[in-house]
């Protein structure tokens, strides 16, 4: 089987490896963290730009093709310069909420804004008991003539700080875990009602807690038919894990890199550290983990581009997420080892890209979530 890039995949990762090298030096992420914002306007306009937003979205919805192996093409190459900029939050999930449930008009009115930089979206969906299950929904949407009431609260929004809408995933009908009554509104990120607890991630990103009390929205911002919105958001879902183990697998790659790096010239007894034949096992390991973990984000995206079965796609979701997270354990926490304190100070990118793939391990849920939903499919 062939597992070279295209032509066009290479020039995208040319494209990014560009902007890495030109505009996105260590320093210079460092100060973009301590904005207000969190991440940079002027680079995401450029994103816009370059054409990266529409990588997630097919030609029909005026996108580059929407092909899961174009989107870890690229993510690989974010996750090796750790960006900070809220591409998953807003193109892949909430971009790929509209484009799974709106309408034509919809969709004319929000995806092509997003892709041309100049709307930031959060995908609200989990709430304090969910535990990774998309189907556990407490927040409520209540009709009321032509509007509908919203109430009850969301965690960790991505991007909750600085989107201009919200997808906010309620429950108009049934029990808190029952899969059907489940629907996505698409609404302003400064409504009356909602309340924003805003707050700084482990990994430098930015992330909300959202409260609603009495919101009051058109009934004409439901995305879909009502209640029926759980499946689309399973295979957005998916599509969000595996972009994220593909960023997670470009951090993990650059983490090796600078491992083994700083074991020839760190010093010990009189001799490189790198000499030592213990050490050189560790790495050894440390190498084979990411490449099981790349080959296993590689098929999980062929297969997500596949016409295979809707489990069958979310077995090989599950599989790739669990691997990486145990190569995140592995490779992170060895890396830290090996680079000894100064790992862990904020002057040395390592520490930043142990925080990074610390995260990744756990969003959307952590290898032992993943092992077992593999079991259970």
């Amino acid at each position: 089987m062939d597992f070279s890039y295209t032509e066009e995949q290479l020039m995208l990762q040319d494209s990014v490896q560009k902007f890495v090298q030109k505009s996105y030096a260590f320093d210079k992420r460092n100060e973009i963290i301590a904005s207000e914002a969190g991440y940079s306007k002027e680079y995401w306009q450029l994103f816009a730009e370059l054409g990266w937003l529409t990588v997630p979205f097919t030609e029909a919805d005026g996108g580059f093709g929407g092909s899961a192996v174009d989107l870890i093409v690229m993510m690989d190459e974010f996750g090796r310069a750790n960006l900070v900029e809220p591409f998953i939050p807003t193109a892949i999930l909430g971009g790929g909420l509209i484009s799974a449930l709106a309408s034509a008009s919809q969709k004319a009115e929000s995806l092509g804004k997003l892709m041309e930089g100049s709307l930031q979206l959060a995908c609200a969906y989990a709430e304090t008991s969910s535990r990774y299950n998309l189907a556990s929904v407490g927040t409520s949407a209540r009709v009321d003539g032509d509007a509908v009431v919203i109430n009850g609260g969301k965690i960790a929004v991505l991007n909750g700080a600085n989107a201009d809408q919200l997808l906010v995933v309620v429950r108009e009908s049934g029990a808190k875990i029952d899969r059907e009554g489940i629907s996505v509104f698409l609404i302003d990120g400064n409504a009356d009602g909602i309340q924003k607890q805003v707050y700084t991630t482990v990994d430098g990103k930015k992330a909300a807690e959202l409260s609603f009390d009495s919101v009051s929205v058109p009934a004409s911002c439901r995305l879909g038919v009502a209640g029926a919105a759980l499946p689309a958001l399973e295979a957005v879902m998916d599509r969000a894990i595996v972009a994220t183990s593909a960023e997670a697998v470009g951090a993990l790659e650059v983490l090796l890199q600078k491992t083994v790096e700083y074991s020839k010239t760190r010093k010990q007894f009189g001799s490189a550290i790198g000499t030592f034949q213990a050490l050189q096992h560790r790495m050894a390991d440390m190498f084979i983990e990411c490449q099981l973990a790349r080959s296993i984000v590689i098929m999980a995206a062929m297969k997500l581009d596949s016409s295979a079965g809707a489990i069958e796609k979310t077995k090989a979701v599950s599989a790739a997420k669990s691997r990486v997270g145990r190569a995140i354990e592995k490779v992170g926490q060895e890396s830290i080892q090996i680079h000894g304190g100064i790992a862990m100070t904020e002057e040395l990118d390592v520490g930043h890209l142990f925080k990074r793939v610390t995260a990744l391990g756990i969003l959307f849920g952590n290898s032992d979530y993943h092992s077992e939903r593999f079991a259970t499919l």
